[in-house]
């Protein structure tokens, strides 16, 4: 007999592989393709309704609510060479060191959008410039996004898979692996205090959520297979 988290994998795999051999031969794939295809989604349902009722009642709701409290900060390098995660690097820090003034004393995450928008063309050419004193001349684009993200462990927090806001700088073809933090509240940011920051934006429990996820790996884990599952009937 399947687990429910073994079940849950399978269907994760199928979804993202569309691995409709599992169930049928080559011969027949044409033809049921798309039997299949309302199949997965019919179990996907099911398989989400039913996580959701063992699992999730207080935790999903603590993790939206981190979710809708952040604005994260997402950069992707040209490439995986190198010498591109390098400047990849060189970027973030030039980007982290010269946006204090833009995030600091805001008092929510709606003034932090305000001021990304406001000043998204001042991050596109700090980017810029950092490129070109690098030596490269690739083209950097920064913009306002809604975007997916796995669970994410960074240092000494971690955030639940889902759909965020975020500020995200393409740099060149932007092929490369990603970095990410958290611009608001102020928990990568230079001089910014993690702790003092999580004890005024969240919750007791959502603070612990983000500091001690070693003690909800089910949870997290539980999390990421549904909100992968949301992105995929949205996508």
């Amino acid at each position: 007999m399947f687990s429910l988290q073994s079940c849950s994998a399978w269907l994760c795999d199928c979804i993202k592989e569309k691995k409709l051999s599992i169930l049928f031969p080559e011969s027949e794939k044409g033809r049921m393709a798309f039997l299949m295809s309302r199949w997965i989604k019919a179990a996907a349902i099911g398989l989400l309704v039913a996580i959701s009722v063992q699992f999730m009642t207080g935790f999903a709701a603590d993790c939206g609510e981190i979710r809708n409290k952040v604005l994260r900060l997402h950069i992707l390098a040209n490439s995986d060479t190198q010498e591109d995660q390098d400047l990849k690097l060189a970027v973030r820090d030039r980007i982290l060191e010269e946006s204090g003034t833009l995030f600091n004393c805001l008092d929510s995450k709606e003034a932090a959008e305000q001021s990304v928008d406001e000043n998204l063309e001042q991050i596109e050419e700090i980017a810029a410039d950092e490129i070109e004193r690098q030596g490269y001349d690739y083209p950097v684009k920064a913009e306002r996004v809604r975007m997916f993200f796995d669970t994410r462990v960074y240092e000494t927090f971690t955030l639940p898979a889902g759909q965020y806001d975020a500020v995200r700088v393409t740099i060149g073809k932007a092929e490369g692996h990603n970095w990410w933090c958290v611009l608001y509240p102020m928990l990568c940011l230079p001089a910014a205090q993690p702790q003092e920051e999580l004890e005024q934006n969240f919750t007791e429990s959502q603070a612990d959520m983000i500091e001690n996820a070693e003690d909800y790996q089910v949870e997290f884990a539980t999390v990421e297979i549904i909100e992968k599952i949301k992105n995929w009937f949205a996508s």
